[in-house]
């Protein structure tokens, strides 16, 4: 009998090992970051169809689409940056940085993420499946240099958002207004040079260290740049919210709750400088899913428009 004691004793370490790895290959695929692809609603809500049943299925199959290609992408990105990630402060806790999942098993599953995503995608549309591939194609580009690019950089990292919201009117067949795709780019572009300003300020001196391109950036530059992707996309929403047929989705709204709905765009917008400027709210997801003045900002906004557009 004490002859088994080794063979199960080795059998529990490997089911263990095991589950951390499965349970570490979950966490690697970032489910957190999946309130990003909430994006893909806003063109079907802003048309008033997002409630009718065939804009709806096909809105969720481009959320999961979009969700199974970023999972795949963060574990490419994560590979790429193992060795700097494990020179981070935080960065070095991620499951490929500290050897919880193997390179071999991250690729594998990558592969088959980006696969299912695009297998999901083309049968819906064509259209969609092309947007997830420019979106992972993108994605490989900052991944295998892009990120070593300044300014470069943003545009590739804001151009996921981007593609995220022209995806929900391409699955769901609606146009887009010029001004919709204004108010995304930049606000993207705001969101993106906030997270590498509050990344200068709190790595300080080593910040090249774990992002050679914060190296090529001064304080001055990304607070220039988050005020004029502030402006712009205050500027942007305006023009969208007071044109008459503002969504440019065909839909007549009732003017003055989607007028009004500019006021809480303008607080979430300066109070999210805000924070960057106490040196927070660098983690666009956790202003979100945390910050209760956001949240209640982003419930006020939802409601306007909502009222607005299904009264």
């Amino acid at each position: 009998m004490q002859d088994d004691a080794p063979d199960e004793a080795t059998s529990q370490h490997g089911s263990s090992r095991s589950r951390g790895r499965a349970v570490g290959l979950l966490d690697a695929m970032r489910p957190r970051q999946w309130v990003k692809n909430v994006l893909v609603g806003v063109a079907p809500a802003a048309a008033g169809k997002v409630f009718h049943l065939h804009v709806a299925l096909r809105t969720v199959v481009a959320f999961v689409a979009f969700s199974l290609a970023a999972s795949g992408v963060y574990l490419i990105n994560d590979l790429r940056d193992a060795e700097a990630d494990r020179r981070h402060p935080t960065k070095r806790l991620r499951p490929i940085a500290r050897g919880t999942v193997p390179p071999g098993l991250a690729a594998g599953a990558a592969t088959v993420l980006v696969c299912a995503a695009l297998a999901i995608a083309t049968p819906l549309t064509w259209r969609l499946g092309v947007v997830v591939a420019l979106y992972v194609a993108e994605s490989m580009a900052y991944s295998f240099g892009g990120k070593r690019l300044s300014v470069i950089e943003l545009g590739l990292v804001a151009s996921g958002f981007v593609l995220r919201a022209i995806a929900g009117g391409v699955a769901s067949g609606l146009p887009l207004s010029s001004w919709f795709l204004v108010v995304i780019s930049f606000g993207a572009l705001f969101v993106v040079a906030g997270k590498r300003l509050a990344e200068f300020q709190s790595l300080g001196s080593d910040a090249g260290a774990h992002r050679s391109v914060l190296e090529t950036y001064t304080r001055s530059f990304l607070e220039a740049t988050l005020i004029l992707c502030a402006g712009v996309t205050v500027t942007a929403y305006c023009l969208w919210a007071f044109t008459p047929d503002n969504s440019g989705l065909g839909v007549h709204h009732a003017a003055l709750w989607i007028q009004l709905s500019v006021v809480p765009v303008v607080l979430a917008i300066l109070y999210v400088l805000l924070q960057l400027d106490a040196g927070r709210g660098g983690a666009p997801e956790d202003l979100v899913l945390k910050d209760r003045t956001v949240q209640v900002l982003a419930a006020c906004w939802a409601i306007l428009v909502a009222v607005g557009v299904y009264r």
